[in-house]
Order: C-alpha cells, then structure tokens, then sequence
C-alpha cells in the first residue's frame, strides 16, 4: 500500500513538498488555466473606449440631462450594445461601428441640448416696444400660427396646448390691429397740423414755430387789427383750438416812424390787440404772452412803403422744437 501511494502524481515527501513530478503537472495545469483566462478577457477597442468616454462625460453635464434627456438615454442604449457585442467577441469592425454610433449619439444630444438652450433664451427675452413693433407682432403672428398648424397635426393630445395657441394668435393680432390703428390715427394728426402750419405760413427758428401775422395788419401809428388782417388771426385761433396744450407768445413789432419810446409802446399795444382778439376767439389767455420789441428787429427795409406794411406786424411763437407741435 505504501509503494502504491509513493507512486501517486501527488506524493510528497517527508517534508511535505511536492515530488518533481506533481510539480511538473501543477505547472502545467497553471498555464492551462491562465490561457483559458486570457483567452475569455476581450482586446482594448480604442474606438469602444472613447464612446464609454464621451458618454460617461455627457452624462455629468446638467445642460444634457435638462434639455436632451431623451438623446442621452439613447447613447447609453448605443454604449451598452457596443458593450455587449465587445464582451460576446464580436469582431472589431462590427465593435467600433456600434462605439461609433453611441459616440454620435452624444453628439445629437449635444446639438439638440445646445438648440433648446438657445430656444430657451430667445423665449424668455423681452421685445421692447417700439418704432419696429408691428412688423414685430407681425411676425409673431405669422409664427405662431405656424406653430398652430404644426399642433393641430399632432392630434387631440395637444388640446389644450392648441387651445392656448389659439388665444395667443387672438391676442397678437389684436396688437397688431390696435398699433395699426395707433399708426393710422398718429400719421392723420400729423398730416392735419402740417397742413395748419401752412396755411399759417409758419417757419421753424431757434427760437420754435413762428407765425406771422402781417399783411396789413395795422395802419401806420395805429394798434387796431385792421379787417385784412383778421383772418389770419383767425385761423391762428382754430390752430391753437386743436392744439389745446400749446401756450404761445405774442410779440408785436413797429416800423422805424417815431420816437423808439413810442414805437416800444406801440408794439406792446398791438400785441395785446392780437392776444384780445384771440380771447374773444375763445382762447384762454394764460396760454398768451404779450411782448413787445419796438422797431427792433425788421423783417424789410423802412426806406419803403412796402417795408414798413411789413415790419408793422406781429409774431406768434410756439417755443421749442418745432416737432414738438406735433405731440398732444
């Protein structure tokens, strides 16, 4: 029995290591095993180990998650079957066409996050109102009634999304209405005062909107509106009806005859015949001005009749800019 077991591949001896020949045999089953190991652990893929990269990076952005959660899920799903046809030893194209694919799949999900952010900002920011606003609300009309359309196409799950576009279009095209009517009203008043002003021969000066009330206005030395010039005195009292915020200054001018003392007084008469007459116009008087400035100032030259009919006159002055006249 002891001869039997010394022979055994295992016997030890005394000292309880192995013989030569079971070492030999222990070797030899250790190869074995470390080939079989090796064999079942798969190559490196580079092209596999840049998707697990790009993924596993895309996956710690906050923007990808928030905006383009759907596309993300859809790259771990590409990653995963690369993963699984790398383990199961499917051949390296078949591997990397897969880690190709998970790898573009990121790159959606970055474009589509990347798009929606944008959406994101451009909806959140305000459009000032302004000169451009309507052609503004214009095309936000046409753009939601875009997106009107495109809903309706997406069926009875998008309701109450529809029902909202609907108001929104509603609401827009009212604006729209309402700035066109704006529009209308201010061209109008400003085409109606123009056509004032002419009539009225006024000029803009530093000074603002001049009107001058001449024409034989007054008689030499004399401070009574003569009946020539009362229809410019007129039509200066309907100007300032429609344009009741204006307050006005009314300065009288003389010719060069007589004393300058005289002329100065005769100038402040004649100013406060214009503003009398006004009045009676229906004009209320804390809108006028009277001023006086003599035979300062001539608009012709004295030496003649002619010149001195105009320089017996007198100035209605609109202060400031002379667009201002056009605001209500």
């Amino acid at each position: 029995m002891s001869a039997q077991f010394d022979r055994s591949p295992f016997a030890t001896l005394a000292t309880g290591r192995p013989t030569a020949r079971c070492a030999g045999l222990l070797t030899a089953l250790s190869l074995a095993t470390l080939l079989v190991a090796c064999e079942s652990v798969p190559d490196r893929n580079m092209r596999l180990e840049e998707a697990r990269a790009a993924v596993s990076t895309a996956r710690s952005e906050t923007l990808l998650q928030r905006h383009a959660d759907v596309e993300m899920r859809a790259a771990v799903t590409a990653l995963e079957r690369a993963d699984a046809a790398h383990q199961a030893g499917a051949g390296a194209a078949d591997v990397e066409h897969l880690a190709y694919l998970a790898s573009r799949r990121v790159v959606v999900a970055r474009e589509t996050s990347a798009a929606r952010e944008a959406e994101s900002v451009v909806e959140g920011a305000r459009v000032e109102r302004d000169a451009m606003r309507l052609a503004l609300r214009t095309a936000e009309a046409d753009a939601a009634q875009r997106q009107l359309a495109a809903s309706q196409q997406q069926g009875a799950a998008k309701d109450v999304a529809l029902a909202q576009a609907s108001r929104e279009v509603a609401n827009t095209r009212a604006e729209v209405a309402s700035s066109r009517a704006e529009v209308a009203q201010s061209v109008a008043r400003v085409d109606d005062l123009e056509a004032q002003l002419k009539l009225l021969n006024a000029r803009r000066t530093d000074r603002g909107i001049v009107v001058t009330l001449g024409d034989m206005l007054f008689a030499s030395g004399k401070d009574r509106v003569l009946a020539t010039g009362a229809g410019s005195v007129s039509g200066l009292a309907e100007f300032m009806r429609r344009n009741p915020m204006r307050q006005a200054s009314v300065e009288g001018y003389t010719d060069s005859q007589g004393s300058d003392s005289a002329n100065q007084a005769l100038s402040e008469r004649r100013a406060d015949a214009v503003r009398a007459m006004l009045v009676g116009m229906g004009i209320d008087g804390q809108r006028l001005k009277v001023v006086g400035h003599g035979e300062s100032s001539p608009v012709a030259d004295n030496d003649t009749d002619a010149g001195r009919r105009s320089n017996r006159r007198v100035e209605i002055v609109f202060a400031g800019e002379g667009a201002d006249l056009l605001r209500r």
